[in-house]
């Protein structure tokens, strides 16, 4: 199946609309062995190939852009490619294609009592060789791992047009370079995924949320740590976010009901599961919550007395993306630090910003249990239409928030990848010696560059 120019739009322009490119096509294979004759086809044409999943990434790297004119290159969409396979329940594992959507794989997961534990709010569009393509993170990484902790094989066709095999999904393989995971978390640039073998949890049908205000990011640390002592493995979720974030998503997101009145400084959604039905996971949060109170760093909590009620924070959590897209021109960074060090990188990313960029607005969401912040520079639509390089000023931001990160002893990019987007800080950023053998790895994989050129390095020579 082929999409010709004429109905390519929703194909080449990005989710935020910021970035659109060029194809000569969108082709739709059914089948691994259709998508190595693709591929095959291209090679020996010297056609680049674009893969494309649920076009849900912020980093532009599903967004066509060819470097050579005379030869645009075509993109490559597995949505037909949508099948789960055999569902292992006492192995834990669960074999998909790579077109298949990450909420439908949550509901074949269910069906067979166990759970796929990655959770994101795009849940209803991304696919899962996308998800592996980027290493995506997601609420659920302080327990379960991104998605590389989920990945048990893969099957990917190489830019040659060959199948590389490998969903036996053992737990004990040693025989030699571990070669999957070259391609969880490489954009597309070595080849294309076309199955994985992904490795499911028991239900935790025993859960308990609550939703809190603390006095800081400090606070919201001690919070952390003293569910580390109470809890340990059965923290789930821990999400900060603060007052000016969440007023967006009470501005734009349809049927959020925030638990209190007034939205405090800083909130706290905290999710706590197991597999054990006797566990007192409340009488746990009331505890920690009872103490933290005491000492007035958590100065108001909402315990959820219901699913339904628990559910309603989540959607909070998940409509941030939706209500940042409607309200402004949003400067995302996916910075990570270590979760001990996150108050510190939101108090300087603030001084840079209101030194550097005094027309933004700060706005924090933050997976603290794993370190991974996103903070938000957010520009009202006018003063940004009105510069005169967009570009250049976006850089010059993501610059200065980049450098504190790394300053701390982070990274720039946590679980959005690379794209086309973060080309120039991943190579101002990394260590020469570990971009050097990157770049190796993609000339022996790609030694003419038309696995999704232009994304993640920006030259492999």
């Amino acid at each position: 199946m082929v999409v010709d120019p004429h109905g390519m739009e929703p194909w080449i322009t990005d989710w935020r609309e910021r970035r659109r490119g060029k194809a000569l096509c969108v082709v739709l294979p059914a089948s691994t062995s259709e998508v190595a004759a693709v591929v095959a086809l291209c090679a020996a044409q010297g056609q680049p190939v674009f893969p494309i999943g649920g076009n849900t990434g912020l980093c532009y790297g599903a967004v066509p852009e060819s470097r050579k004119p005379d030869k645009p290159g075509i993109m490559l969409s597995l949505r037909r490619m949508n099948r789960i396979g055999a569902i292992d329940r006492v192995t834990g594992v669960a074999t998909v294609e790579a077109g298949v959507v990450l909420a439908d794989l949550h509901q074949a997961a269910a069906a067979a009592e166990r759970q796929f534990p990655l959770q994101l709010g795009s849940e209803g569009s991304a696919q899962i060789g996308g998800l592996i393509s980027t290493n995506a993170g997601g609420t659920g990484v302080v327990r379960y791992g991104p998605m590389r902790d989920l990945v048990a094989g893969l099957e990917i066709v190489l830019p040659d047009g060959r199948v590389l095999s490998d969903l036996a999904a053992l737990r004990k393989d040693n025989t030699g370079y571990m070669l999957r995971h070259l391609f969880i978390g490489a954009e597309g640039t070595l080849g294309i995924i076309t199955g994985a073998a992904l490795r499911l949890h028991p239900q935790t049908r025993n859960t308990a949320h609550a939703w809190l205000s603390v006095a800081s990011p400090d606070a919201a640390l001690s919070l952390l740590s003293a569910l580390q002592e109470r809890a340990g493995s059965c923290i789930q979720a821990i999400e900060l976010m603060s007052a000016a974030q969440l007023e967006l998503v009470r501005r734009h997101a349809r049927h959020a009901r925030f638990p209190f009145a007034h939205i405090p400084a800083w909130s706290v959604l905290v999710e706590l599961g197991s597999e054990h039905p006797g566990m007192a996971l409340d009488d746990i949060l009331v505890d920690v919550l009872g103490i933290l109170m005491e000492a007035g760093e958590v100065t108001d909590a909402v315990v959820a007395a219901s699913e339904q009620q628990a559910a309603a924070f989540w959607h909070i959590r998940h409509s941030i993306s939706e209500a940042n897209k409607s309200e402004g021109v949003g400067i995302v960074h996916d910075v990570a630090v270590r979760p001990s060090d996150v108050p510190a990188f939101i108090a300087q990313a603030d001084e840079c910003a209101a030194r550097h960029f005094p027309e933004s607005r700060s706005q924090v969401v933050c997976h603290l249990g794993d370190g991974n912040v996103h903070y938000i520079l957010m520009f009202q639509r006018s003063f940004w239409s009105a510069l005169n390089d967009q570009e250049a000023y976006a850089l010059e931001i993501e610059r200065a928030i980049h450098d504190v990160a790394v300053g701390l002893g982070g990274t720039f990019s946590a679980e959005h990848g690379i794209g086309r987007k973060l080309t120039t800080e991943l190579s101002r950023l990394a260590d020469p010696l570990r971009y050097e053998l990157m770049a190796g790895v993609k000339r022996l994989f790609d030694p003419n560059e038309l696995m999704n050129p232009g994304a993640l390095l920006t030259q492999s020579a």
